[in-house]
């Protein structure tokens, strides 16, 4: 094993080392990312842009996508070149594996790569010092892919790098109760866990106070929130988020991932009565096919996700909904496929994510019968993903000649360009400033472009 480098005392901060964190997967992810960035950084960590200038890289990893784990190890082989190298030089590098594939893999990560230095599931990275110091102590791979019976967000510094751009992310929830035959989240994250109220409500509290309008909720299944709350009593979201506004001023709020069984009265209420809550929702359904949503142990038919829709829409008009699809589900046939088709047609989506059954190990369907072929499953998403597509671009071309209010959270790609976000979640690009950046602004959408609208200052700022 390559050196590794010495582990700066918390104290000293006399020798700064470079952190790379390579993220992928979904943001929670991104959430996790920036937290182990500040549960290192008063070892004398900080972020650099390239692995070659690091002496900790960490792989953040997500198992939802098809050959996950095979993607890792072509990563982890290029990132082996990177730390011989350094060695070569006299420059020590841990090297982790995080997330779910850390989770679900950790035992043959060490077994196929044994440089890899730490291996750590996503309910762990708050051990992450600890875990440096041992590992610089034995000289040898460092594994915690647990789920610890203390909380991870009860040992994270309370301060954490607040994102440039006036938008942050925020973790309320973790892990899944509801084992979808197709979905490992329940296996690599754990049960569903909420965060107390009063915690939520301090994060939040700081990012405001540094400037952030607009906060996204996360979680596996955060429609299923219920912290506890400062008066001993059971928190659901939209009490949360009703606190988040009104109390603590969060200006933009938006929750993602949802579950249609976890979409309470109160909820669809809120997208009504809350205005700081955006008029853009997630709510995946998967199928259009009763038999195959049945088969992936959703706990809804087609037809309850349509009239929850239909609540929804009821409390808030010009609401816009994403959602997830699986084509190709063990068993699914061309009717099942035209039933997600017709769903589709029947509720309308302003964006979509799309894609092909594979097995997960571990899973039930993995080990089902009537695996369908991928020629058929290929066919099957090009269709679905045409259609959703014409969808987008038809709400998108919608919005040129309105008048929205957008989030402007960085430069655009052309000189003298900024860009950012429209209530909708749409990307908007505008002729302005940099001090638009972190700043809300009224924009007359001018443009379609193939991915985003084009915009111009109407010169009133403010709330969305």
């Amino acid at each position: 094993m390559s050196p590794l480098p010495c582990v700066p005392s918390a104290q000293s901060g006399k020798q700064a080392r470079g952190l790379h964190v390579i993220t992928w997967g979904c943001q929670m992810n991104v959430y996790d990312s920036a937290r182990m960035t500040d549960v290192l950084r008063p070892l004398g960590y900080r972020a650099v842009d390239a692995p070659d200038d690091a002496d900790m890289i960490i792989l953040n990893t997500c198992h939802i996508r098809d050959r996950a784990a095979e993607k890792v190890f072509s990563e982890l082989g290029r990132l082996r070149l990177v730390k011989e190298a350094r060695a070569q030089a006299g420059h020590g590098t841990v090297l982790a594996v995080a997330g779910c594939v850390a989770q679900a893999e950790g035992r043959e990560i060490l077994a196929r790569a044994p440089y890899v230095d730490i291996v750590l599931g996503p309910q762990t990275y708050h051990r992450l010092p600890e875990m440096v110091a041992r590992a610089a102590r034995a000289a040898g791979a460092v594994i915690e892919t647990d789920f610890p019976v203390e909380q991870k967000f009860d040992f994270l510094p309370p301060e954490r790098e607040v994102p440039a751009g006036g938008a942050a992310f925020l973790t309320i929830q973790e892990g899944c109760d509801k084992f979808c035959s197709f979905c490992v989240v329940p296996y690599t994250r754990g049960a569903e866990a909420s965060r107390p109220v009063a915690a939520v409500l301090e994060e939040a509290r700081r990012l405001v106070a540094h400037g952030v309008k607009e906060i996204t909720l996360l979680g596996q299944n955060v429609n299923a929130y219920h912290g506890e709350g400062p008066d001993g009593a059971i928190w659901g979201l939209a009490r949360l988020m009703a606190e988040l506004a009104d109390g603590i001023g969060v200006e933009r709020i938006r929750y993602t991932t949802s579950h249609p069984r976890d979409m309470d009265g109160d909820l669809i209420a809120a997208h009504g009565d809350q205005p700081a809550l955006m008029p853009f929702l997630h709510l995946p359904v998967q199928s259009g096919s009763d038999r195959v949503l049945a088969a992936m142990n959703r706990g809804h038919t087609a037809q309850e996700y349509r009239d929850l829709v239909m609540r929804l829409r009821a409390a808030r008009p010009d609401l816009a909904l994403s959602s997830d699809f699986i084509v190709g589900h063990p068993g699914e046939t061309e009717d099942d496929f035209e039933q997600t088709m017709q769903l589709i047609r029947d509720v309308g989506f302003a964006q979509a994510y799309s894609f092909k059954y594979s097995p997960r190990p571990g899973t039930p369907a993995s080990g089902a019968g009537g695996q369908v072929p991928e020629e058929v499953k290929d066919a099957r998403l090009q269709k679905l993903q045409a259609l959703l597509r014409e969808q987008q671009d038809a709400f998108n071309a919608a919005t040129v000649g309105q008048r929205v209010s957008v989030l402007f959270t960085g430069r655009g790609r052309k000189p003298g360009q900024v860009s950012g976000k429209s209530p909708y979640l749409q990307a908007v690009h505008v002729d302005g400033p940099d001090s638009l950046i972190g700043q809300v602004a009224e924009v007359d959408i001018v443009k379609l472009y193939t991915n985003s609208l084009g915009g111009v200052l109407t010169g009133e700022t403010g709330k969305a």
